[in-house]
């Protein structure tokens, strides 16, 4: 029964509706109160009749206090004795919404406790909530539940919860609204609009043919922009992505009150290194783009290469004066660092293959890892990404190369004839062949 009190008037809290003013500053008021009285098991009493009256005054139209009086007459249960009983004191009220017509209040109080029976007068706490609903502003209907704690022999906790009528008088009347008198209107200067302001970029602005590029563009002051070549009227700000053919300059105009404005940018456009394939004779100079992928963090050569790695191979077999450096390069996924040593792992794993399968002298085929600090595309797409991640092979003149003079070669054609002859001939009947 408790709980149900307390919740029912937390519910009623909720209901109220805006209104005019209600719980006025400076209102004294009387409120004779009828309900119940609850006492704790313990106390072999049982729910009793309580009546009551409170008086009350408003230091403002939320806080309020109120001086109170209640009785109830108590029967007994399980052999206990009727008493009669009384609790008088003070509350401090708060009020919420107090200029709706449902108004309610937190209370808390002070005060004492008389008992006919056991113990005469005990000092009390009382705590709790209200509403009052005001049919008129000179009258409301009031609904109060309050727990009351006190102490005999050990501390009791009962609850008593009771409605009645709240009478309001003697409410200061509210000022009457002083007449304001216009005052004539002021003179308005109106300063001329600011200056549009305008602002374009693209990021990157040098890029590889068929990659991507951002224009981004702000202004202020201005009502509508124009972006060209190809694009059209746009929003004030913005982005727009774009992949240019060409090298190409873009302009924005915009217009405002104040006049226009125009801002402009330029795109670099460059063509993509072109694949030399499997070339038969190769001059200084020249760089192969090997198609070479690796598994990520690998440096392992897939089988499916092999004749990629050929062209290398035949190259320097083909052109005696030439030597080769393998060029590894990553895009910029991961640390620097990690990606410094992985281009090194792949591209010495490219030269080690060609050396060994293809007969390579080591001096003439060397090995060098750039990481990330050399792309030819942009690393903020998937597909520049793909573009960095490369195996380049360069060839330039061998410095340690010496050609054979025709005069050289006929100094010893001996040598070469008899190991040929040894070769090919049958041997002598005296004389066992060798294996």
């Amino acid at each position: 029964m408790k709980k149900t009190g307390i919740i029912a008037a937390l519910l009623l809290m909720g209901l109220s509706q805006t209104a005019m003013a209600a719980n006025k500053e400076g209102a004294f008021s009387l409120s004779p109160v009828v309900g119940g009285y609850t006492f704790e098991n313990s106390q072999k009493l049982d729910t009793s009749v309580v009546i009551g009256g409170r008086a009350g005054y408003n230091f403002t139209e939320r806080i309020g206090i109120e001086a109170l009086i209640d009785y109830t007459h108590a029967k007994g249960n399980s052999g206990a004795s009727s008493i009669d009983f009384y609790r008088y004191g003070g509350e401090l009220l708060y009020h919420m919404f107090p200029k709706n017509d449902l108004v309610p209040y937190l209370a808390v109080g002070a005060g004492g406790i008389y008992a006919s029976q056991g113990g005469g007068n005990k000092l009390s706490f009382d705590y709790g909530v209200g509403l009052k609903y005001f049919m008129t502003d000179n009258l409301a209907l009031r609904a109060d539940v309050r727990g009351i704690n006190y102490k005999y022999d050990k501390y009791f906790t009962n609850i008593e919860y009771t409605v009645g009528l709240y009478i309001p008088f003697m409410a200061p009347k509210p000022a009457p609204a002083p007449v304001v008198v216009p005052e004539p209107a002021p003179v308005v200067v109106v300063p001329p609009p600011p200056a549009p302001g305008s602002n374009l970029k693209a990021e990157p602005a040098s890029l590889v043919k068929g990659n991507t590029t951002t224009l981004s563009w702000s202004s202020t002051n201005t009502t509508d922009c124009d972006l060209q070549p190809g694009i059209g009227p746009v929003a004030t700000s913005g982005s727009r992505v774009i992949t240019p053919s060409a090298s190409t300059s873009y302009t924005l105009n915009c217009n405002g009150a104040g006049g226009k404005t125009v801002s402009n940018t330029s795109i670099e456009v460059t063509e993509p290194v072109k694949e030399v394939v499997a070339p038969k004779a190769i001059v200084a100079g020249t760089k192969l783009n090997l198609d070479i992928l690796f598994d990520t963090g690998k440096s392992d050569i897939k089988k499916k290469y092999h004749t990629e790695l050929q062209k290398v191979g035949d190259a320097l077999n083909s052109e005696k004066h030439l030597r080769g450096i393998i060029e590894g390069h990553t895009d910029t996924v991961g640390g620097h660092a990690m990606n410094m040593r992985l281009s090194q792992r792949r591209a010495d794993s490219v030269r080690n293959y060609i050396i060994k399968n293809f007969n390579i002298d080591k001096s003439r085929l060397s090995a060098k890892g750039y990481g990330p600090d050399q792309p030819i595309a942009d690393n903020k797409t998937a597909e520049g990404r793909q573009q960095n991640r490369r195996i380049h092979a360069l060839f330039e003149e061998n410095p340690t190369f010496k050609e054979v003079l025709v005069s050289e070669q006929k100094a010893a054609p001996v040598k070469v004839t008899k190991k040929k002859v040894a070769k090919k001939k049958a041997p002598a009947k005296d004389q066992p062949a060798k294996q």
